[in-house]
């Protein structure tokens, strides 16, 4: 699903204009970015975190120059969904 989808299903689902279906979504979608920014996770009951994982320094290797180049260590955004969201998609197939 695209955020263009996104935001026609909560058009037709609330009737709410599209452009400030759209100027919400995007507004939500700036306020998670800049949380983590910040180092701050957001939480979100009965969804899930947002969060930033830590992957730590390692040696890459290029093969075909048969050369190793270190990887510094560096934050990547992650998102772990709760309980209640795993449980409801658990067992789709």
């Amino acid at each position: 699903m695209t955020k263009s989808e996104i935001v026609e299903s909560i058009n037709a689902n609330t009737g709410i204009d599209r452009n400030d279906v759209l100027k919400v979504v995007e507004g939500y979608m700036e306020i998670v970015k800049n949380s983590l920014i910040k180092g701050e996770n957001v939480y979100l009951r009965g969804f899930g975190t947002f969060g930033l994982k830590t992957r730590k320094q390692k040696v890459a290797r290029n093969i075909s120059a048969k050369t190793s180049v270190i990887v510094p260590e560096h934050n990547i955004p992650s998102f772990k969904p709760s309980k209640e969201f795993m449980a409801m998609v658990k067992d789709i197939k």
